[in-house]
């Protein structure tokens, strides 16, 4: 009797995974690295490539990835000439973290933090203390910011070194959860345009000789979402983003020094059953999952009690040659969330029994669950270049 030859890929290879630069080229790394060249104590300049400046102002563009920005000179010239200025002149980008997702990013930038040691380590994520998912974007359904993240931020630690430190960004954020663990300190400014986000910044660097200034502009990610990075809607945010930045650059005060980064990339996945893979509709990857987490790219799958290694191996069957599929001990020891010995185990519930990063242009969509974010466009969260990549262009007065 003939038995049937085994008929699934060899699944990728952990390994393989190239993973986030922590510890020499995260975002994590920006803050701590701009407050140890300010004499903060406790902080540590692990991006080396970087030249102290009494003045810093991290310019955060959500959404801006290296690669879509080299890929489009002529829509940011300005930009596009600071190109060579990246990570300290070298002309190399930093990466974002995993996963490559707005609310983990900011955390990773305001506390200095890996994301296996702040505790936001997903869009959603399951709260061990109440069993439910927990979009840690919105802070949906709320629990006390505090429990959750409760390490200072490196604006706090400079404000108590007598550091001024500022944020300026839409009022809209200065009360929400998600500003309060990861960007708090010093004092919030609220200014509704692109343009007077910019003079303030300016003005703030301004305000004493030693100044941690940092703005945002969310607009570039929004258009990506939702028409894509190969759209007009998108080129025309670039557009206005690269005169954001001019705009900010021409009124630096002395001393200064510009950064401009971002929170991840982005790529456009075709709308086709190839590339869309709706959780909701695949009986197999529903099979012992009591909670599907994170997002399209970068997935937590929380199993039922006893299910977790079914999960696992049907996962790595069902997806292995297009997502890297780890067990959470698999993930955390592979360094995904950050280096393992900083890994916090407060943390260690909220990471899914299985976790899912693609490797190919695919998502694994939830069209019943998750309507709106099934529908978008443009899409980021795992570890591929193309999410992982961001800038660091450098303007110094």
């Amino acid at each position: 009797m003939a038995y049937a030859t085994w008929d699934h890929p060899e699944p990728l290879a952990l390994g393989s995974a190239p993973l986030p630069e922590y510890g020499s080229g995260s975002l994590a790394d920006l803050l701590p690295t701009l407050a140890a060249g300010m004499a903060v104590p406790g902080m540590t300049a692990s991006i080396t490539e970087l030249t102290a400046a009494d003045r810093n102002c991290v310019f955060l563009v959500d959404g801006l990835g290296w690669e879509q920005l080299r890929a489009h000179p002529d829509e940011a010239p300005f930009l596009a000439s600071l190109l060579g200025s990246s990570r300290g002149g070298t002309g190399r980008p930093i990466t974002a973290g995993y996963p490559a997702t707005t609310a983990t990013s900011l955390a990773s930038v305001g506390t200095g933090l890996p994301p296996g040691a702040h505790g936001l380590p997903g869009y959603t994520v399951r709260n061990p203390a109440t069993g439910e998912l927990m979009n840690q974007l919105r802070w949906q359904p709320w629990t006390d910011p505090a429990a959750w993240q409760p390490y200072p931020t490196v604006f706090q630690l400079a404000a108590d070194a007598g550091v001024h430190s500022a944020q300026v960004s839409s009022p809209t954020f200065e009360h929400t959860p998600l500003t309060k663990v990861a960007l708090s300190g010093g004092t919030f400014h609220g200014r509704l345009t692109g343009e007077e986000r910019m003079d303030f910044a300016a003005e703030q660097l301004a305000a004493a000789d030693r100044s941690l200034v940092y703005t945002y502009y969310a607009e570039l990610d929004g258009a990506g979402h939702r028409y894509g990075v190969d759209s007009d809607t998108w080129r025309g945010q670039l557009m206005h983003v690269d005169r954001l930045v001019q705009r900010l650059a021409e009124q630096l005060p002395a001393r200064s020094a510009l950064y401009v980064t971002a929170d991840h990339g982005m790529l456009d996945v075709p709308f086709d059953e190839q590339h869309r893979i709706d959780f909701d509709e695949d009986w197999e990857l529903r099979a012992g999952v009591a909670l599907l987490g994170g997002e399209g790219r970068a997935r937590h799958v929380y199993a039922v009690q006893g299910a977790q290694n079914d999960v696992l191996t049907c996962w790595r069957e069902v997806l292995g040659e297009q997502f890297w599929v780890a067990s959470r001990d698999e993930a955390i020891a592979a360094g995904w969330f950050g280096p393992p010995d900083r890994f916090d185990e407060r943390v260690y519930g909220r990471i899914g029994d299985v976790v899912a990063a693609a490797h190919d242009d695919v998502l694994i969509i939830a069209s019943e669950r998750e309507p709106k974010e099934s529908a978008m466009v443009g899409n980021h969260g795992s570890m591929t270049p193309v999410e992982q990549l961001v800038p660091l262009l450098e303007v110094r007065s």
